[in-house]
């Protein structure tokens, strides 16, 4: 169930205090800043944290040095296992709980830190809490948070979890909504108080929990960090699938995708966008900075040269052109209806990632989704195949059905996977809570310019003052959370507890390129032209990064968001 909402008054704090009376310049509560605490139990706490519905499976001290982050060593800490809510189910028979790990500093920064993790979760990773992209130089484990993280209520990595409904629900929402509560009580009785200031973060589907905590948790929580936001997810799933069904029609080989529209194609048309867009932001530098310029700018038909003959990799055909363009306006039901928007072309469409999610998981990871997660009724496992359901399926019943409820299902997947009026936001907003997004703008399966449409339905709804509570910054060239021709690697977790906590307003986060010898990992898909460490400022939308004219193109210090 949702946990009720609480409001949170300067004269009774009520789970997470609020700074004394008064607000910040933009008329918004100022929330304090936290205050550490030190571990005063760890190995016995198994015994002493005591919530309902919630069993503490174990309780272990990790010595400093057993985990690292790019090499160095994450401080001592208490790590916690558990499970919430275990049952049986009556429709399916499985076994199910809502299993998590905690990991507490022994020297604990006062903050709180929900891990939201990505696909369709099934597994309890290591609770060590991202900061952003490739954020791999640090985490918040390691900045002092007590994080949490958790298999969102299913204890397998598969989509067969949907067979069960309340299973459904416990992934769209209610997880983070039974979570909550339970790890902060055990946070009082780790450290003797409360957190002082909570916080939620992920990236692609964790990006949609994150999105999901900020329209249903936003009592809850103080900041809110949303990567790739999976916010429409089953509609982009279809809409991957309409796309796989699309490039089938063009293949060569018909059950292999890629072979209509290969790595030599997506190269030629990623160098056309940059021929035509590269020079937008007064440099010529492999990325495309200006991207709502780019988009009137660049035009697939005029700006790639058409086959005369066979496909060799130097032209498309009047057929790929009109199909890929269309992909990339937005999928549309057999009517013509858009029911998902419109992509991006950008500079990263030859990458590995961008194949990965168009061409494989279209066929797997898509098709399992939408059959059993999100269907009413679902599909039946026996003799299930997911390339054929993706490629010979029927979008239109595909869209029905996850709209649809019945006795069984009562809440249709629109309904439980969707954060409710995202485009509002009045919790979050009213009780001083920041929230920061951010979007690869080469991401093949969730659009930015999804997240640019909700950015600006926030601006609408808000008298165009969205930006006092809410920011989104684009990623140029990234794919789906990291890599691509891209600096996508940031610390937006830092900028957020600066905003929250000390009101200052992040009007740009500095990126950097992981090239060969980057202690965090070398992103494969940085160009060899490129200094290894270049960096870029992440602009606050709709500003975008120009070059100021002078200076090195490695360095943030010579571009400026305008």
């Amino acid at each position: 169930m949702r946990q009720p909402h609480f409001r949170l008054l300067c004269a009774a704090a009520v789970i997470a205090p609020l700074a004394a009376c008064g607000g910040s310049d933009d008329g918004l509560p100022q929330l304090s800043a936290a205050t550490p605490a030190a571990l005063l139990s760890c190995t016995d706490l198994a015994s002493k944290i005591s919530y309902a519905n919630t069993a503490i499976t174990a309780a272990e001290l990790v010595p400093t040095g057993t985990l690292k982050v790019a090499g160095k060593d994450v401080p001592e800490h208490c790590r916690l296992t558990g499970r919430m809510f275990q049952r049986v189910s009556p429709v399916d028979g499985q076994s199910y709980a809502i299993g998590f790990e905690m990991r507490l500093p022994r020297n604990w920064n006062g903050r709180f830190f929900y891990q939201a993790n990505g696909g369709i979760d099934g597994s309890v990773v290591t609770a060590t809490g991202v900061i952003g992209g490739a954020g791999w130089l640090d985490n918040a484990l390691n900045k002092g948070f007590a994080v949490l993280s958790s298999d969102a209520g299913h204890g397998r990595p598969a989509p067969f979890f949907g067979l069960d409904p309340q299973a459904r629900l416990d992934y769209g929402y209610q997880a983070v909504g039974k979570l909550t509560p339970m790890a902060k009580s055990a946070i009082q009785t780790a450290y003797g108080k409360v957190p002082d200031r909570s916080y939620i973060g992920g990236c692609s589907n964790g990006g949609r929990h994150a999105m999901v905590a900020a329209a249903r948790y936003a009592d809850q929580y103080d900041g809110v960090m949303a990567g790739d936001p999976g916010t429409r997810l089953p509609l982009a799933a279809i809409a991957n699938i309409a796309g796989a069904q699309g490039y089938a029609s063009l293949a060569t080989t018909p059950s292999d995708p890629a072979t209509g529209f290969t790595q030599a194609e997506r190269t030629l048309v990623s160098r056309a966008v940059l021929a035509k867009c590269d020079a937008l932001d007064g440099a010529i530098d492999g990325m495309v900075q200006n991207n709502a310029a780019c988009q009137a700018a660049f035009d697939l038909d005029r700006d790639v040269p058409t086959c005369s003959g066979a496909r060799d990799g130097s032209c498309l055909s009047a057929a790929q052109k009109t199909t890929i363009d269309g992909l990339f306006k937005g999928a549309r039901t057999s009517t013509g209806t858009k029911f998902y928007t419109s992509f991006p072309y950008d500079a990263g469409l030859n990458t590995n990632d961008w194949a990965n999610w168009k061409f494989r998981n279209s066929l797997n990871l898509d098709s399992g989704a939408v059959g059993f997660i999100w269907q009413v009724p679902p599909e039946s496992p026996s003799g299930f195949n997911g390339p054929s359901f993706t490629l010979t399926g029927n979008v239109d019943s595909m869209l029905a059905k996850v709209q649809a409820t019945n006795a069984t299902f009562t809440e249709s997947a629109l309904s439980f996977m969707l954060p409710p009026d995202y485009g509002n936001l009045p919790v979050l907003k009213n009780r001083g809570a920041k929230l920061m997004v951010y979007h690869g703008t080469s991401d093949p399966i969730f659009s930015s310019d999804d997240t640019v449409a909700w950015y600006e339905t926030l601006r609408r709804n808000n008298g165009n003052a969205a930006s006092d509570f809410a920011r989104l910054y684009l990623v140029p060239g990234m794919n789906h959370c990291v890599g691509g021709p891209s600096t996508d690697q940031f610390d937006m977790l830092e900028a957020l507890v600066g905003w929250v906590e000390r009101g200052h307003a992040p009007d740009s986060v500095i990126a950097s390129a992981r090239g060969p010898g980057n202690p965090g990992g070398a992103n494969a898909d940085v160009p060899a032209d490129w200094s290894a460490n270049r960096t870029r400022p992440l602009c606050a939308y709709p500003q975008v990064a120009q070059y100021k004219g002078t200076g090195s193109l490695e360095d943030a210090a010579n571009f400026s968001c305008r």
